[in-house]
């Protein structure tokens, strides 16, 4: 893979993270005005799902074959990747802090290169575990996990799982895309993730409430409909595309690790748009989250520099993600 890819693999993750991270300062004002979190998670994901649709269609037209081949990829994107990473974080969220439960979750990076390691049995480079450290510190300083709240064995095992399923994301967005183009890939997993979500608050196992009143943004009060619309279009149809297309260039691990920048984003947009205090240690964290990035995106192997061997059909011949995500630049995973 050249180096000028890794550059567009690195700044579509980076647009990936900054859309993903306006989700929390536009979903907390209808959190507020008494949407539950899988009412407004169910209605993020089918709009997304909506809004990328058409591109979708014009995307596979002709081959839809793709679509059959890819069609597991597409189920365990929507039912790991977009539903239920989403109701175990928000599941865990009920019974222990918000950062911890966010700390946990964004272990995913660490996973996987322990996945890694136990599987090629080659331990990672020098270069990886400095990274590792040092964005895991990073992550710590801009969440700032509390420790009001007793042990919760239940909630902390609900985080673990979001944590794992965090990391499937990653491995499921990096397989091979064997013609199946990854808007196409976004879109069935947000349409049939947000039918599973419906699903799961019709059982009345998790709480699902809607409110159309007006609610408080930016200083105003808008209709409700303003924050659902810009959390669908960017939060999630934007952001799920763009991540999908990153991490098929990247590799799982550099892109799980790049996805960290979400929670830095998610930081800066709840300053400005809520006006949640901004501390000089979040900062701090912020700078070390992008030395670890550096420094995993540092890691300099061979097979980085070669583009993957193509089929008589134009397909391209990958290795297998788990392990190619070990340079970093192999197809990319999903969590």
């Amino acid at each position: 893979m050249r180096r000028s890819s890794l550059t567009v693999g690195f700044l579509v993750a980076v647009l990936a993270a900054a859309t993903f991270g306006m989700s929390g300062a536009f979903v907390k004002p209808l959190l507020e005005s008494g949407w539950s979190p899988v009412a407004a998670v169910t209605v993020r994901a089918l709009t997304g799902g909506v809004v990328l649709l058409p591109v979708a269609l014009f995307a596979v037209r002709g081959r839809w074959a793709a679509v059959w081949r890819g069609r597991w990829r597409i189920l365990g994107m929507a039912l790991i990747g977009v539903a239920g990473t989403q109701v175990l974080y928000f599941a865990a969220i009920q019974r222990i802090a918000v950062s911890t439960a966010i700390l946990v979750e964004y272990l995913a990076p660490i996973l996987l290169v322990v996945f890694v390691w136990a599987r090629s049995r080659r331990a990672p480079k020098p270069v990886v575990l400095v990274g590792s450290v040092v964005a895991v510190v990073g992550l710590v300083l801009v969440v700032s996990p509390s420790g009001a709240q007793a042990f919760d064995a239940i909630g902390l095992a609900l985080a673990i799982a979001a944590m794992v399923g965090c990391a499937i994301f990653y491995v499921i967005a990096a397989r091979p895309s064997d013609g199946l183009p990854p808007v196409a890939l976004a879109c069935g997993g947000l349409l049939i993730g947000g039918l599973a979500l419906a699903a799961v608050g019709a059982t009345g196992l998790l709480p699902f409430t809607v409110s159309f009143t007006d609610v408080p943004l930016l200083g105003s009060a808008v209709p409700w409909w303003v924050p659902v619309l810009v959390v669908g279009v960017f939060a999630t149809a934007m952001a799920y595309a763009s991540s999908i297309t990153a991490t098929e260039i990247l590799g799982s691990r550099l892109a799980s690790f790049t996805g960290l920048l979400e929670v830095v984003a998610a930081t800066l947009y709840a300053w400005l748009l809520l006006g949640e205090s901004l501390q000089p240690l979040q900062l701090l964290g912020g700078v070390l989250i992008l030395g670890g990035i550096a420094f995993v995106r540092a890691e300099k192997t061979e097979p980085a520099l070669t583009e993957p061997e193509m089929t008589p059909d134009g397909r391209s011949e990958r290795a297998d993600p788990a392990v190619a995500s070990d340079t970093g630049t192999g197809g990319r995973s999903a969590g």
